[in-house]
């Protein structure tokens, strides 16, 4: 099985000389599920960050998706983004629109017309299970159902790689387990999915490989 993005010694140095990351070397391979765990301030975050293009590295080689990282021209990073699906824990769903509405905001982007977008969010909201809230907007649903509009909008572009960036923190345990299982059986449609949590309790439960962060320092369990 080959690797979706490769990092290679890479280190991360912010202003000041703060180190976020060091020598990580690791493969995080086509169509698993993985989290990423660490406490807080350990370089979670970076890390999405890094394979997102929202951060480059500075030190080392980092290579997604066919994309050298550290030298990808930022003209064609618009297009790497297309092909990754990112889960924010705050949701960031657009208020004034319905659930179908946000959904079909995220396709015009990806130049579909009119009628391959009505298809495309009828089978999106199908795989979260949320065709009958379709005319809901954002304050009408629960956090889960909130949380599950997120996650449709983010596979809307069918992408390679799915970053969640602790997509349960603001969930009970029922609905955190339901939102995971919902991410594992994305990753099992081929989708490589990476789950940034604290939640040590889920991370036992589910069966996973886990790349755990400790100040800075990456460890493969």
């Amino acid at each position: 099985m080959s690797d979706i993005a490769t990092f290679q010694q890479v280190q991360k140095r912010y202003a000041r000389g703060v180190l976020a990351l060091q020598d990580v070397s690791l493969g995080v391979p086509k169509g698993e599920f993985n989290f990423l765990t660490g406490p807080s301030g350990a370089g979670k975050t970076t890390f999405l960050r890094l394979l997102f293009g929202e951060e480059r590295p500075t030190g080392g080689e980092l290579v997604v998706l066919g994309h050298d990282m550290r030298r990808l021209r930022s003209r064609k990073l618009p297009g790497l983004r297309r092909r990754i699906g990112v889960i924010f824990q705050n949701f960031r769903l657009l208020s004034g629109r319905t659930v179908e509405e946000n959904l079909d905001v995220a396709l015009r982007v990806r130049g579909l017309d009119r009628e391959q977008r009505r298809q495309r969010v009828a089978a999106i909201l199908r795989i979260v299970e949320l065709t009958h809230r379709s005319g809901a907007y954002p304050e009408e649903l629960s956090g889960g159902e909130q949380q599950r509009v997120a996650i449709a909008r983010a596979i809307s572009g069918d992408p390679e790689l799915l970053l969640a960036d602790e997509p349960t923190g603001n969930l009970d345990p029922e609905l955190s387990l339901k939102i995971m299982n919902l991410l594992r059986q994305i990753a099992a449609r081929g989708t490589t999915v990476l789950v940034a949590t604290h939640d040590y309790a889920m991370v036992r439960r589910i069966q996973a490989r886990v790349i755990h962060i400790e100040k800075g320092r990456v460890v493969v369990k």
